[in-house]
């Protein structure tokens, strides 16, 4: 599956360009289906103060509401770098057919954004975690899920 480098070239100018006004990291992304760019988004981290504003998930986010959707099925994504483990978890959600990227897992490191230590957590049990993750009213929890398997409107996704 080859991608188009055209589409990188902009997720590359959006993160440069976001760096250089001072806007936030050094990340952006587009969406394209049809050889048409749907949507695109910059890391905005620090700027609207949400850990979660990554470019990828920015992108996602903007193409949903484009097209009236939660899936982007026969999108690609084009990501200036590797997707973090958040985003790579948002973009299989997203239903998203493939994904491009720039910089790799070790270039974004290299200048101070290291995902490894995610990577590693997720392979932990719950008490060897760093944050403290105790389940807790498991009986009580059930409740939604039983109420979610028997609502005749639901949409699964």
């Amino acid at each position: 599956m080859q991608g188009n480098p055209l589409f990188m070239q902009q997720a590359i100018a959006l993160a440069t360009e976001n760096v250089v006004s001072g806007r936030g990291g050094p990340f952006g992304a587009v969406i394209v289906r049809d050889n048409t760019v749907i949507a695109s988004g910059v890391n905005q981290v620090t700027a609207i103060n949400d850990p979660t504003a990554h470019a990828e998930v920015m992108a996602i986010r903007h193409a949903c509401a484009e097209l009236k959707t939660f899936e982007l099925k026969g999108c690609a994504i084009y990501t200036s770098c590797e997707p973090c483990p958040m985003c790579l978890a948002a973009i299989y959600w997203a239903r998203c057919e493939a994904i491009y990227f720039g910089n790799g897992a070790a270039d974004a490191a290299a200048v101070g954004f290291d995902d490894a230590f995610l990577y590693d957590e997720v392979q932990r049990s719950h008490s060897e975690r760093r944050i403290p993750t105790v389940r807790m009213m498991a009986a009580e929890a059930i409740s939604s899920f039983n109420a979610w398997r028997e609502y005749a409107g639901r949409i699964d996704y």
